[in-house]
């Protein structure tokens, strides 16, 4: 135990058997270190620190130590939207649209329809789609207009489902109607009105008081973690320390005032605690049903009220919980990824200041954490089992390197190097190893960021030409397809040019021009005009006609026979003759 603040008598008296759980439970975990805060009758009552920030410069944890905050910070925006909303500066009720008109989902109902309130309680039917802001390469601003292109899983107000990129849109809408920034605002309204030091990235963090350092665990190996920023600012990314995140919860209880001045109205704090989205039955009998309300979760926990959230990033770990009828609070943060050393702690704690025999949430969790790790060895044999043995692909490997594209998850590009395929993605990248039939996976890589394990499938046209790519990055909705961009003869200038002209099947002739944009055009008697959109080699798509395509064929520079690739059959027209026998 590191150190500890000033704390009633009747607290004090537990503060051997806190230390004991915390040192006990950290070694279970390999957890560096963890800080906690409660707060009791509106007062900080306790701090404690435990065990180190950075192992490696062996520096210890304090109650003034920073840690990242993750997605405590929801609770946060959804306070910072609530101050707008007493302002009339906006109406959280109406859509998101009538403040962000650039807001887009990919159903039209939705988009319409959605609400600011549906962004804070989860309930727009986007699933998560973490993977748009995971490789850390996207500003919040670049991932709004990629919502658009992001398959919804349920529709609106149909049940909860968390979304960073929801929150991300709450925290710009905050800009777009206070005119400041989502940081500025919320330390001017918020945290600095608290006396809170906060910062929203990862450089300001490293560069303040006390920065922790994250670790991260490989079923039960703890190393450093990656230096993975949050770029979904409102979600997730405020860094403070558990004594400042202490006056946060001394907010939230005291119904939206602090040391005597009202931050926000009683009212509009109880609407943020309010129950609104079911989450889930807990797996555990002392809670009740789990429910969202905005920026903060509710259920009963031994019959009380309880208002949380927790946080979790790589590296980093936290929980917040409030019990609003007894007063209390306690946050736990931690520089280690998934462990339960958080709601073992907070539970504790609750339960001996309520005067009740504490549940040994240790033994439980600890039985659930041996449980996953014997289980690691059946999980992997069972996917083993699952491949189809001794397949091939069926192609050669270079007909597989291209660049493939989707309009929100950006472009893979897969390349054949050594006899084998790599594959490269935002940052990311590594050899594909073939599973079977035309799936490819990712291996596992444990000191990179990268979706280890991720099979990849290619599929063709009916004529065994690959056109794109499908990988399950979401799995909440249908494998995410990327299209095979176009490549070859098809994109250059000259080439177009040289197919130009007419050409004739039977009875019927067929046109093709330039228009001003350099754009092939194509004109067969009796039909409209077609747009050629160029797709490989010498092959272009009819950009109105769904499943049709044209390749122009010839040798060397001439150009004599137009393809014709349609859904019933395959047919050709020659290039007209004109006078003097010139093609």
């Amino acid at each position: 135990m590191n150190s500890s603040s000033e704390m009633p008598d009747a607290l004090g008296s537990l503060i051997p058997d806190i230390d004991r759980l915390a040192a006990e439970a950290m070694a279970v975990w390999k957890v560096p270190g963890a800080a906690l805060a409660i707060v009791q009758h509106g007062e900080v009552a306790l701090t404690r620190a435990y065990g180190q920030r950075d192992v490696e410069a062996d520096l210890p944890v304090t109650p003034h130590t920073h840690f990242v905050i993750c997605s405590i910070t929801k609770s946060f925006t959804a306070t910072a939207i609530a101050l707008l909303h007493n302002e009339g500066a906006l109406n959280w009720s109406k859509p998101v649209r009538d403040y962000l008109p650039e807001f887009r989902l990919s159903d039209a109902v939705a988009t319409e329809r959605v609400t600011v309130r549906d962004l804070l309680s989860h309930q727009s039917g986007l699933p998560r789609h973490d993977w748009i802001h995971l490789p850390g390469d996207l500003a919040p601003a670049d991932m709004l207009p990629l919502m658009r292109h992001l398959e919804l899983s349920r529709d609106i107000r149909a049940v909860w489902q968390y979304s960073n990129l929801c929150y991300n849109a709450a925290g710009l809408l905050i800009e777009r109607v206070s005119g400041k920034s989502y940081e500025a605002f919320v330390r001017e309204r918020l945290t600095d009105r608290l006396g809170m030091t906060v910062s929203f990235s990862l450089d300001e963090f490293e560069a303040g008081p006390e920065p922790a350092r994250p670790y991260k665990i490989d079923v039960d190996t703890r190393s450093p973690a990656l230096r993975l920023p949050i770029r979904t600012t409102a979600a997730g990314a405020i860094n403070t320390s558990v004594a400042d995140l202490a006056n946060w919860m001394r907010l939230h209880l005291g119904k939206g005032e602090f040391e005597g001045e009202r931050l926000l109205p009683a009212a509009l704090a109880e609407q943020l605690h309010a129950p609104l989205a079911l989450v889930a039955k807990s797996e555990f009998a002392e809670f009740s049903h789990a429910h969202y309300g905005l920026g903060f979760q509710s259920n009963a926990y031994q019959g009380e009220r309880h208002i949380s959230h927790g946080g979790g990033w790589n590296g980093w770990g936290s929980f917040m919980t409030l019990v609003p009828d007894a007063g209390i609070g306690v946050a736990v943060l931690t520089n280690r990824s998934s462990s339960q050393i958080p709601p073992i702690l907070t539970w504790y704690i609750i339960d001996r200041l309520r005067g009740r025999e504490p549940i040994d949430w240790l033994s439980r969790f600890r039985k659930m954490r041996d449980d996953f790790i014997a289980h690691v060895p059946a999980d992997k044999e069972a996917r083993e089992k699952a491949r189809h043995k001794d397949t091939k692909p069926a192609h050669e490997l270079s007909a597989y390197a291209a660049d493939y594209a989707h309009p929100a998850y950006g472009v893979i590009e897969i390349r054949e190097r050594d006899g084998a395929l790599h594959w490269s993605w935002r940052g990311m990248g590594a050899p594909l190893s073939h599973w079977h039939f035309e799936t490819f996976v990712t291996p596992e890589i444990i000191d990179k960021l990268h979706p280890d394990n991720l099979p990849i499938t290619f599929q063709t046209d009916r004529e065994g030409n690959i056109v794109h790519l499908s990988a399950p990055l979401e799995p909440m909705v249908k494998d995410i397809v990327f299209e095979r961009r176009a490549a070859g003869d098809c994109l250059d200038p000259a080439f177009r040019e040289r197919c130009v002209g007419e050409f004739r099947s039977g009875a019927i002739t067929h046109r093709v021009t330039l228009d001003g944009e350099g754009r092939l055009i194509l004109k067969s008697d009796y039909q409209p005009a077609y747009r050629l959109e160029p797709q490989q080699g010498r092959r272009f798509r009819i950009a109105e006609l769904e499943g049709f395509a044209v390749e122009f064929r010839g040798e060397g520079q001439s150009i004599g026979q137009i393809v014709f690739h349609q859904p019933n059959g395959t047919f050709l027209a020659d290039r007209m003759v004109e006078e003097g026998g010139e093609r």
